[in-house]
C-alpha cells in the first residue's frame, strides 16, 4: 500500500505499512515489540489496526511480557496469556473469539512460536464489506434482529445440535463498531446457531446465506504463519477459521485475548 507524504511524515521513524490483500490485513515494518511502546507508536498501530482490521508483525522474538505489552496497546485489560493447540487438528470454521460470551474479546494476539510444514493457515473475512455488499433486502430483513451463538466445546466444525453447548449468548446480527461506528455483520458459521423472530426454517436458510456470503474469498485474507509471526485481529468486524494441517506435526502459538464491551 502506497503511503503520502503526510502519513509517512506523521509515523514514528521506520514504521512503514504494507497491505496483505486488497480485503483487509496490513504487514508493519520497522519496528521491534521487545523494545519501549511509546505513545506516538501506541497510536500509530491502532490507527493502522482500525483502518485495517488485521495487523502482522514478522521476525519478532516475544516473552510472554512483551506480547502483552504489544496487546496493551488497546486496553489494558489482560484476559489470558496461554499456548495454544489443544484444540484438535483439522480445519477450524468461520468464527469470532467469545461470541458465545456476554461480553466478548475484541481483540486477539497470536505468536507463532511453532508451525507445521503446511496448512494450519488462519484466514479473516472483513465484517465491514460482508455487511456493506448486502442486498437492501437482506440487510432489512436482519435490521435489529439478534442472533444466538452457542459453543459447544473443542468443536472445530459447526454441529448439527447445540442443546448442550457449554455457553450461549443473544447478539446484533449487525453489530455497530464503537471506535469506527462503521456497521459489521456478526455472525459465524462456527457458533451462530438462530436469528431471533423466525421460524427455524427461514433461520436456517438466511444463516446460511450470511455466511456464504461473508466467506466470500474477495473478501479473505489468508495468512501463512512463519516462527516470529505476532499477529492481532478485531473480533468486533471480521471472522477467521483455520485450514487444516498434518495431524503429527506441532502448531503452537501463543494467545492473548483482550476483552471487549457488550455488541450493540
Amino acid at each position: 500500500m502506497e503511503t503520502t507524504a503526510t502519513s509517512r511524515r506523521r509515523r514514528p521513524a521506520g514504521f512503514t505499512v504494507r497491505q496483505l490483500a486488497p480485503a483487509l490485513g496490513a504487514e508493519i515494518l520497522g519496528v521491534d515489540l521487545r523494545d519501549p511502546i511509546d505513545d506516538a507508536l501506541k497510536q500509530k498501530l491502532l490507527d493502522t489496526w482500525h483502518e485495517h482490521l488485521v495487523i502482522l508483525l514478522r521476525n519478532q522474538t516475544l516473552e510472554e511480557d512483551s506480547q502483552v505489552r504489544f496487546a496493551e496497546t488497546l486496553s489494558n485489560l489482560r484476559e489470558n496469556g496461554e499456548p495454544i493447540g489443544a484444540l484438535p487438528d483439522g480445519e477450524m470454521h468461520f468464527h469470532s473469539d467469545q461470541c458465545h460470551q456476554e461480553i466478548p474479546a475484541k481483540a486477539t494476539v497470536l505468536y507463532a512460536i511453532e508451525v507445521p510444514s503446511r496448512g494450519g493457515n488462519t484466514l479473516f473475512a472483513n465484517g465491514y464489506a460482508a455487511y456493506e455488499t448486502l442486498p437492501g433486502s437482506i440487510k432489512h430483513r436482519i435490521a435489529g434482529r439478534r442472533a444466538l451463538n452457542a459453543y459447544d466445546k473443542d468443536s472445530t466444525l459447526r454441529t448439527a445440535s447445540y442443546e448442550n453447548a457449554g455457553s450461549s449468548f443473544w447478539h446484533p446480527v449487525v453489530r455497530t463498531h464503537p471506535a469506527t461506528r462503521r456497521k459489521a455483520l456478526y455472525v459465524n458459521r462456527l457458533m451462530t446457531r438462530e436469528i431471533e423472530g423466525l421460524s427455524r426454517e427461514e433461520s436456517d436458510a438466511l444463516l446460511r446465506r450470511l455466511f456464504d456470503h461473508q466467506e466470500q474469498r474477495k473478501f479473505v485474507y489468508e495468512h501463512a504463519w512463519r516462527p516470529g509471526d505476532i499477529l492481532m485481529w478485531d473480533n468486533r468486524c471480521t471472522v477467521h477459521a483455520r485450514t487444516d494441517f498434518p495431524a503429527g506435526e506441532r502448531r503452537l502459538l501463543r494467545r492473548v485475548t483482550i476483552q471487549g464491551e457488550r455488541p450493540v
